[in-house]
């Protein structure tokens, strides 16, 4: 099977970060490490099923690094990857741009 050719450095990046919600998981676990509630917390709109998805994928591609703790109930811990902090300032970037977007706009950023 062939490796997947790209035509711009842009195709990478949104190939392992784009869509909806993996942008937003990884500005969470920028803020640090997240347990799964934390997250279903942060992120209320977003299914049960897509979260879970969505973080597999990111473990997959090498982005986040998921630990589970051998506790009664079992506590399972998401984080950073070191390939997924170097994402950090492209993360921020996006989120200070988001910020005066809003302001500029009128748009309301609740928090959940």
């Amino acid at each position: 099977m062939p490796a997947k050719r790209y035509y711009c450095p842009v195709e990478v990046t949104v190939d392992l970060i784009g869509g909806k919600w993996k942008p937003v998981i990884l500005a969470h676990l920028k803020e640090g490490v997240r347990r799964y509630g934390e997250l279903r917390r942060l992120m209320p709109d977003t299914s049960e099923k897509m979260l879970i998805q969505q973080l597999r994928e990111l473990e997959s591609d090498g982005l986040v690094r998921r630990t589970m703790f051998p506790t009664v109930p079992p506590r399972v811990e998401y984080d950073l990857t070191e390939e997924g902090r170097s994402l950090v300032p492209v993360l921020t970037a996006l989120y200070e741009w988001g910020e005066k977007r809003s302001a500029r706009t009128g748009l309301v950023i609740q928090a959940p």
